[in-house]
C-alpha cells in the first residue's frame, strides 16, 4: 500500500524501529544468559511454538523531492563537489538540457530505508545512467546485471506472468544462474556512491538504517542517446509513458549543445528529420481538411505534453478535448480513433515550422574546441531567430497559455 508521509514523520519511524531492534536484541540477551545458567543453551525445545512467526511489515519512504534549491541548498551545494560526470546538473548532462525538472532524473531525490526495504528489478527510465550515495549509518545490497541480459530477464518475467516494465519482480538468483545470466553483487556502505550504467538492470535490498540520495544522467554519447531511444519507441509499443520526452530533448540539444561526436550527431539528425516530416505531414491533413490550427507557443519551464490515450509523447500539434471541464491533450492517432472528424477537438501549435527547420539547418558536428554549456535557464522555446509570423488572427486557444494543465512526472 501506497501512503505520503513527511521527512520528519520517517525519521521518527526509523527511530522507532531502530529502538524496538535494540530492545528485542537484549532481550534475546537476556533470555540466552539465563539458558546459560540453567545449563539449556543449545538444546532443543521439546515442545512446538504455538504459533508461527508472523513477517513484519516495514515502511519505505521513497521519492522524497529534493528539488528546492533554497529549503535544500546545504544538501545541494555538497553534491557540486562531485565529478562533473556524476553531477545532477551539467552541461555534458542530456537531462540537464530536458528543458523543465523531471523529479527524481534531473532532479534530487531521497529514500529513507529501514532493514528489509526492497527496490524491485527495473531499468532506469528510458535506459539512462543513475548515481546512488547511500548517506548511512547502514549498509544496502546491490544485485546488478548488464543491459546486454535484459531480454533474457524479460522473458523470464513472462514466463511467470510479470510485467518486466512496469512490475514488482526480485529476481530468484539461481534461475539467472541457470539461463547463464551473470550477476553483481555487492555491498553499499555508507558514504559509498554506486554508478548503475546505460541499461543495466538492477534490484537493492536495505541492510540496516540508512538514507540514499539519488538521480540520473545522461551522457552525451552515440550508446546513452540510442539506448534512450530504443526505449523510447519500446515504451510506445507497450503502450508505456518515456518519462524523458526525447522529441523535446532532440530538439533542445540540437539548438543548445555543440556537438562534436560525428556517431551522435547523426543519430540527433536522424531524430529531428523524421520529427519535422511528421509535423509538416499533419500540418497538410489538417490543412486539406479545412482544420484551423491555433497558436499555442510554450511557456518557459512548461511541461511536456503525453496523449491520455497512449501514454506517449505529444510534441508541437496538440489535439486538445474538454470533457467535464477538463482539457484533455491527445496525440493525432489517438484524437482521430475518439473523433475521426476531429470536430471536438482543437489543434494548437507550440513551434512555427520555420523555425523547427532554422535549428535542424544550423545544426552541425562542432569542432573540439567547442565545449558544451548550460542554458540561462531551464528553457523550451525552439526559435533562436526572431519570429517571422503574426500570430494575431489566429484562433484562442481554449484556454489561455500559463493555466495549461501541465502533467507532473510520477513517482519513480
Amino acid at each position: 500500500s501506497r501512503s505520503l508521509i513527511s521527512i520528519g514523520d520517517y525519521t521518527e519511524y526509523q527511530r522507532q524501529s531502530q529502538l524496538e531492534a535494540i530492545q528485542e536484541h537484549q532481550l534475546d540477551e537476556i533470555i540466552t544468559a539465563q539458558q546459560r545458567e540453567c545449563g539449556e543453551v543449545g538444546k532443543v525445545a521439546k515442545k512446538p511454538l504455538k504459533k508461527a512467526a508472523v513477517l513484519k511489515q516495514v515502511k519505505f519512504g521513497t521519492n522524497g523531492d529534493l528539488s528546492d534549491e533554497v529549503k535544500f541548498a546545504p544538501q545541494l551545494t555538497e553534491l557540486q563537489k562531485l565529478p562533473e560526470f556524476c553531477k545532477v546538473s551539467a552541461a555534458s548532462n542530456m537531462l540537464s538540457h530536458v528543458g523543465h525538472t523531471i523529479l527524481g532524473m534531473n532532479s534530487v531525490q531521497l529514500y529513507m530505508k529501514v532493514p528489509g526495504c526492497r527496490t524491485p528489478g527495473h531499468q532506469e527510465n528510458n535506459n539512462f545512467c543513475s548515481v546512488n550515495l547511500n548517506i548511512g549509518p547502514g549498509d544496502c545490497e546491490w544485485f546488478a546485471v548488464a543491459n546486454c541480459y535484459w531480454g533474457v530477464l524479460h522473458r523470464l518475467c513472462e514466463r511467470k506472468k510479470l510485467n518486466f516494465l512496469t512490475g514488482s519482480w526480485w529476481p530468484i538468483l539461481e534461475d539467472l544462474e541457470d539461463h547463464g545470466i551473470p550477476v553483481y553483487r555487492f555491498v553499499q556502505k555508507a558514504g559509498d556512491l554506486v554508478w548503475v550504467n546505460t541499461g543495466c538492470v538492477h534490484w537493492v535490498q536495505s541492510l540496516g538504517w540508512c538514507n540514499n540520495v539519488a538521480w540520473n544522467v545522461g551522457p552525451l554519447s552515440p550508446h546513452q542517446y540510442r539506448s534512450a531511444m530504443e526505449r523510447y519507441e519500446w515504451n510506445k509499443v507497450q503502450n508505456t509513458k518515456s518519462i524523458v520526452p526525447m522529441r523535446q530533448l532532440s530538439w533542445n540539444l540540437a539548438r543548445d549543445v555543440p556537438i562534436q561526436d560525428s556517431e551522435l550527431f547523426k543519430q540527433i539528425r536522424a531524430t529531428l528529420e523524421k520529427e519535422l516530416d511528421g509535423i509538416r505531414g499533419s500540418l497538410s491533413r489538417l490543412y486539406v481538411e479545412e482544420r484551423s490550427v491555433a497558436w499555442h507557443g510554450r511557456e518557459i519551464g512548461e511541461s511536456s505534453y503525453y496523449c491520455r490515450g497512449c501514454d506517449s509523447e505529444v510534441f508541437n500539434l496538440l489535439f486538445v478535448t474538454k470533457r467535464e471541464n477538463e482539457h484533455i491533450v491527445y496525440c493525432e492517432t489517438c484524437a482521430r480513433q475518439n473523433d475521426a472528424q476531429l470536430d471536438s477537438f482543437t489543434v494548437l501549435q507550440q513551434f512555427e515550422t520555420e523555425d523547427l527547420q532554422f535549428v535542424l539547418d544550423r545544426f552541425s558536428v562542432q569542432s573540439s574546441h567547442s565545449q558544451p554549456s548550460l542554458p540561462l535557464a531551464i528553457t523550451s522555446p525552439i526559435p533562436s531567430r526572431p519570429s517571422s509570423k503574426d500570430h494575431s488572427n489566429d484562433i484562442s486557444p481554449p484556454w489561455p497559455s500559463s493555466t495549461v494543465p501541465a502533467p507532473t512526472a510520477p513517482a519513480l
